[in-house]
């Protein structure tokens, strides 16, 4: 994500259970009920192949899907470098990649679009029937954008912008997408400091006006969405304040009426974030809460986000379930339980089968090297963890206990068919130096 001129974009930091079980509506929020942690059953084990670098460029905040009826794999990641799209084209650019043997190999990269405006925040989902739907980032004018591709990639529709520049929404940031199974339904949730989001229901050719769906003057980030099988749309968002000073609040917004009206259901909240203070290009609250959410096979809900409980503390990576988004079970850490490590960028994705959630994120160590841990869940119970950046060499910020720095604020992950995660994430020696996109594949 670029940094805003007026107010920086940065993210996350988590954690302060809200409470016991009730549920109060405050200015349209809901705060979640709780209910008991679930008991716990023997747990699965992980496996992971050796992560491998996307390209020599330099590559930052990479993301993934995968097609539910082929083993087709899509990737994008935003490239800062390289040669441009077209002459006059703007750096940095967004670039896609398509494997067709499941992330064994891939064809090669190609320009998502044409832009003389720098691109950013790219995101992707697959439906059932192969169409690719894609969101990212012109700058914050025309700011989110929206195509698809019914060919698996070769060529785009022309783009869809939601800017309205004599209105409130005369910029935006920060896209997270959403589509039902069949991609009729498509939903965008993005900022304009304020939460807004749009839908459509004919397969993305047309989108409803904008909705906002707060009413506070906090600021809100929203990292991922998902659509459960009864049709239910839940995005995760966090909320800060203008400055990024105090605590931060992890919300679930949910709609259960096809985005006619949302509400907001405020999840945990974590107090304020952890800096990072000498380590070049990184601003206060980009080590920031963050949330990853998935439904399974059944609509069970999972949401996995990072948190603390006292200013400044490193963070925890907590999970909690749901059968309709406003009540919660209660938090569980999935990170180890060492108060030095600092924890962040979760995402969860969902199997095929009932039950079947995988977690991946990027924690430290005491030594100060980051790393990409994975866990799954079959029924109740959690494998170990699993270090996904497993590496050894490749780049000069890799060592043998992990990389120096996550380069980009949020990571990729889908489950395909056969029961596989694709996980692809950023690495670097800082925020601002040259860093890459790495893939693996986990069971």
């Amino acid at each position: 994500m670029p940094a805003r001129a007026s107010t920086s974009s940065p993210k996350r930091a988590v954690a302060a259970l809200l409470g016991a079980a009730f549920i109060a509506a405050t200015a349209g929020i809901l705060y979640a009920a709780v209910r008991p942690a679930a008991v716990r059953e023997r747990a699965a084990v992980a496996t992971a192949e050796t992560a491998r670098l996307w390209s020599a460029y330099t590559d930052w905040e990479p993301t993934l899907a995968v097609d539910p009826a082929s083993r087709d794999v899509y990737q994008l990641t935003t490239r800062y470098n390289g040669p441009r799209a077209c002459v006059g084209c703007a750096k940095p650019f967004i670039i896609f990649r398509r494997s067709r043997d499941g992330g064994a190999t891939w064809l090669p990269d190609q320009y998502l679009y044409a832009s003389h405006i720098s691109e950013y925040d790219p995101q992707i989902k697959v439906s059932n029937d192969g169409t690719v739907y894609a969101a990212f980032l012109q700058g914050f004018q025309p700011g989110v954008t929206f195509v698809k591709s019914t060919d698996r990639g070769a060529t785009w529709s022309a783009p869809i912008v939601f800017t309205r520049t004599a209105s409130v929404l005369s910029w935006n940031d920060r896209p997270a997408l959403a589509i039902s199974p069949s991609g009729r339904d498509v939903y965008l949730a993005f900022n304009h400091s304020d939460s807004w989001i749009v839908a459509s229901h004919d397969y993305g050719r047309t989108f409803a006006a904008p909705q906002k769906t707060n009413n506070d003057r906090r600021y809100y980030f929203h990292s991922a969405g998902t659509v459960a099988p009864n049709g239910a749309v839940y995005f995760t968002a966090q909320d800060y304040s203008q400055n990024y000073r105090g605590p931060v609040n992890i919300d679930v917004i949910r709609s259960t009426d096809g985005g006619r009206s949302w509400s907001t259901v405020r999840v945990d909240r974590s107090q304020e974030v952890p800096g990072c203070k000498g380590v070049p290009g990184c601003y206060y609250g980009f080590l920031g809460p963050d949330g990853g959410l998935a439904a399974d096979a059944t609509g069970k809900l999972v949401l996995a986000y990072n948190a603390n409980d006292a200013p400044h503390a490193a963070q925890q990576i907590w999970v909690r379930t749901s059968g309709d988004g406003a009540h919660w079970s209660a938090r569980e850490r999935l990170s180890a339980a060492d108060p030095a490590a600092n924890n962040g960028y979760p995402w969860v994705a969902a199997g095929a089968r009932p039950g079947d959630v995988r977690v991946v994120w990027m924690g430290t160590s005491r030594d100060g090297l980051w790393n990409v841990w994975y866990r799954r869940r079959d029924g109740n119970a959690w494998s170990a963890p699993l270090r996904l950046s497993n590496a050894r060499g490749g780049a000069p910020y890799q060592h043998p206990g992990g990389f120096e720095f996550p380069y980009g604020d949020y990571l990729g992950a889908a489950v395909d068919a056969g029961g596989t995660l694709h996980a692809v994430w950023g690495e670097g020696p800082n925020r601002k130096n040259p860093g890459g996109s790495w893939y693996t594949r986990a069971q």
